[in-house]
């Protein structure tokens, strides 16, 4: 096979992007649409086949897995460089931001379950524990979210004093904290309840609400008012 052959190499009938022209994306297995996306392939690969090698590189994750590899790990496969690797980041960072503004339409910020699900897949493949402040008005409207902390893979901390500095600086009535366990588990730690029971109390000090803390793990979520630990 030619080195770096392309799509238009292939027979006409297998051509991912006639196909798409005459049938639309959905006709597409998922191999194709990225092979419609890197456009080339490399090291004795058309791009189907590269597409098809990135694929297997992800594993059981298959597609969804575009949105948790770095450059790095991507230009270890044979035949994606740099500028392949930018392609498929912003492919699957395109994906995320989609699926997010869909999922904003039904969001409740009153609702926990609707806000874990709404956070679920920007939070849960984050390797290290981060710290979300949502800023809501007295419509339980969303002002403005805010990473306040970032830690390490079981650590992450944001003061009373950080938090609130950002609550005062945008005028909020009320405050969703969220963040995130790489392990998987949501369940709290001595130090969430600590710090959260310190968030909670400072905000009743100055007339702001600690309306919840959600704890996001994988597929699944801790909320303190739901399990009436606030």
């Amino acid at each position: 096979m030619e080195h770096g052959k392309t799509i238009k190499d292939m027979p006409r009938e297998t051509r991912p992007y006639e196909r798409c022209f005459a049938n639309g994306p959905k006709s597409l297995s998922d191999e194709e649409l990225l092979a419609v996306i890197i456009r080339t392939g490399g090291h004795g690969k058309n791009s189907v086949e590269l597409a098809r090698e990135i694929l297997t590189y992800m594993g059981k994750e298959g597609i969804g897995g575009l949105s948790t590899l770095t450059g790095q790990e991507l230009t270890q496969i044979r035949g994606i460089g740099m500028v392949k690797a930018v392609q498929l980041l912003c492919v699957g960072e395109l994906a995320a931001r989609i699926a997010k503004h869909r999922r904003r339409e039904t969001l409740s910020f009153q609702t926990p379950a609707s806000v874990a699900e709404y956070y679920m897949e920007e939070m849960r493949h984050k390797q290290k524990e981060e710290v979300l402040l949502l800023l809501l008005d007295a419509k339980s409207k969303l002002i403005r979210e805010i990473t306040v902390s970032i830690g390490t893979v079981d650590y992450a901390v944001a003061s009373p004093r950080e938090v609130f500095i950002e609550a005062l600086r945008y005028q909020a009535v009320g405050i969703i904290m969220l963040h995130n366990h790489p392990s998987g588990d949501p369940t709290p730690s001595r130090m969430d309840l600590v710090s959260t029971r310190q968030i909670r109390e400072a905000g009743e000090l100055i007339g702001i609400s600690l309306i919840d803390h959600i704890i996001i793990g994988d597929n699944n979520y801790t909320s303190f008012s739901e399990k009436k630990l606030l």
